[in-house]
């Protein structure tokens, strides 16, 4: 049989167009998409790919030109951004993928999905880093380029399996393997190197108390696949009429699942309080902002004296070069230990040399106290590309005078710390992060399994200060204390500053980016290991393996299509043709 344009829709198999393959199969036969057999599918496809659509499909009309269709795509892989913060819709999360799923599953050929699927992560990863333009400007959309690639596998997946009119069994399939496919792209962009798992669908669920249980037993990824498992499954809803039943029992296991991971999933077992006071001094601009900023930091940690706090936490890069190079510094500091009575994390963006000997610029966490620097450092692990190195320098280099690029490449740390404080804050045991670190949920994890009893988190959002940065990056705590059952606390120089107990709950009064003010907070301590602790990132491998499963039954259905026969004797007419005359 010969498909027009030589183009094989998406969602059925070569073997289907002669009517071989199951409907049941992933995938389904030629009656199974809704395309008759033997004929081409409802709609045409240009040379370019794009398609008309059937008749009321979401391809047809106004969508049938690509220019359009490509500006729906944006828009729909834009809007799950408006469930992070600051908008902050979390709800919305769980039908924000219906319009990119609706639009994908209309592509009739592999080129159209993947395509659909390209230009909807542009449409996401511009969304969700936005406030990036001010330090990145046109190398945003380069960026989104490439990481917008990441969807077109994805394209091609939701097209296989959401296309057509899929049977039930080809609707529980999909409601799998779709967010399987979605968990491991934000695995590959989890790398540093492309810019780390900031955005993870299941990080804007970071209020939502049933979702942090489901953190607690299988981390962000497990809050991922739930949330793309219900869009999956509403988008079945709505355009696949002969896999509503299948989709609504596959919706209503995923609500039984909340539920007993809510009522079963271990709890943190109570362990005391300690008392934390973040430092804010706020935003400080002008000739001198570091020594002034310093100053004012120093001012602050004077007003908690006779408060009774454990620890007093700065915010990265609290300590500026010059003023750590100065020995005074130190002396100041172990006064305000003295007089505090509580030891001082401090962050210090400055030229030293790591216990290696590197000498170079560390972004380090410095425990200071009564005597001065108590030789416990941190440096920082994971460099935000760009921010703090240029990658590729010899190539890249030349970025420096377009955006806000490292001018001199940071050092990297090369292993996690945990403190240990002194007898007079119980001996307690803290695990540093610094700056975007806190989105690795790795990282956290590590600490914690090292024996951290509260996690401690030293961050700078200042050059983003009027966007969605300072809200998504607290919020990122919330999750980290889910996950590992253990206390966060969040310090910024500018805002938000905040603080979390060991199930991701709030604690205290954040402090806004308008706040110049020293905050105190009882965080609740918490022993016990929760079950992602445990078992790590136990989703992902999942993941993987929904997906190998598809491979391999795709594998045996295309072992099981019969081989072409051999071609029959040519066609012989009435009259014959110009190139075998009748008789």
């Amino acid at each position: 049989m010969r498909i027009r344009g030589g183009r094989l829709p998406v969602g059925r198999n070569a073997a289907d167009t002669s009517g071989s393959g199951g409907a049941d199969a992933p995938g389904g036969s030629s009656a199974d998409d809704g395309t008759p057999a033997g004929g081409t599918p409802s709609g045409s496809t240009t040379g370019a790919g794009s398609t008309t659509g059937g008749p009321g499909s979401p391809g047809a009309g106004r969508l049938a030109s690509p220019w359009t269709r490509a500006g729906a795509l944006l828009l729909a892989g834009a809007l799950p951004a408006l469930a992070f913060p600051a908008p902050g819709l979390w709800w919305f999360a769980y039908v924000a993928l219906i319009p990119w799923l609706s639009l994908i599953r209309t592509a009739h050929t592999p080129r159209r999905a993947a395509l659909d699927g390209w230009i909807g992560g542009i449409g996401f990863v511009i969304a969700v880093h936005h406030w990036l333009m001010p330090s990145l400007h046109v190398f945003i959309v380069l960026l989104a380029a490439l990481l917008g690639l990441l969807w077109a596998p994805w394209g091609l997946l939701v097209a296989r399996l959401l296309g057509g009119s899929p049977s039930a069994r080809r609707a529980v399939a999909a409601v799998v393997v779709v967010p399987s496919g979605w968990l491991l792209i934000e695995l590959v962009r989890s790398w540093e190197g492309l810019g780390g798992p900031w955005g993870l669908l299941g990080a804007s669920q970071w209020e939502v108390s049933p979702a942090l249980r489901v953190a607690s037993v299988g981390g962000v990824w497990l809050v991922s696949l739930l949330v793309l498992a219900v869009n999956t499954g509403v988008a079945l809803l709505i355009a696949a009429p002969a896999a509503r039943t299948a989709a609504g029992v596959v919706l209503l296991v995923c609500a039984l699942s909340v539920t007993a991971m809510w009522a079963w999933a271990p709890r943190p077992e109570s362990a005391g309080t300690v008392r934390i006071a973040v430092v804010q001094p706020g935003i400080v601009e002008g000739p001198g902002s570091v020594a002034r900023r310093l100053d004012r930091g120093e001012e602050l940690t004077r007003s908690l004296a006779g408060r009774g706090v454990d620890l007093v936490v700065w915010g990265e890069s609290s300590i500026g070069a010059g003023a750590w190079e100065n020995p005074e510094t130190a002396r100041r500091l172990a006064e305000l230990s003295r007089l505090v009575g509580a030891d001082l994390l401090v962050n210090v963006d400055a030229r030293q040399t790591d216990g290696s000997g590197r000498s170079g610029i560390f972004k380090s966490a410095v425990l200071v106290g009564p005597d001065g620097p108590t030789g416990d450092r941190y440096d920082k692990m994971r460099l935000v590309p760009f921010g703090e190195y240029v990658p590729a320098r010899s190539l890249l280099g030349w970025a420096t005078s377009v955006g806000k690029a490292a001018g001199e490449d940071r050092l990297r740390g090369n292993r996690q710390v945990v403190m240990t404080l002194p007898d007079g804050a119980r001996g307690l045991r803290i695990g540093p992060l610094v700056c975007f670190e806190t989105a690795f949920p790795d990282m956290s994890r590590r600490l914690v399994r090292d024996g951290a009893q509260v996690l401690v988190a030293q961050s700078a959002t200042s050059t983003f200060q009027d966007s969605w940065a300072p809200a998504q990056h607290a919020s990122l705590g919330a999750l980290r204390a889910a996950e590992n059952g253990r206390p966060m606390v969040h310090a910024t120089l500018t805002g938000i500053s905040a603080a979390y107990g060991p199930e991701g709950e709030r604690v205290g009064r954040p402090l806004a980016t308008d706040a110049s003010a020293a905050e105190v907070f009882d965080l609740p301590l918490a022993r016990a290991e929760t079950l992602y602790g445990r078992f790590g990132d136990w989703p992902v491998y999942g993941a993987f393996a929904a997906l190998a499963a598809l491979c391999a039954a795709e594998g045996l259905r295309a072992l099981r299509r019969p081989a072409p026969g051999p071609p029959g004797p040519p066609a012989r007419t009435a009259h014959g043709s110009p190139g075998r005359p009748g008789r």
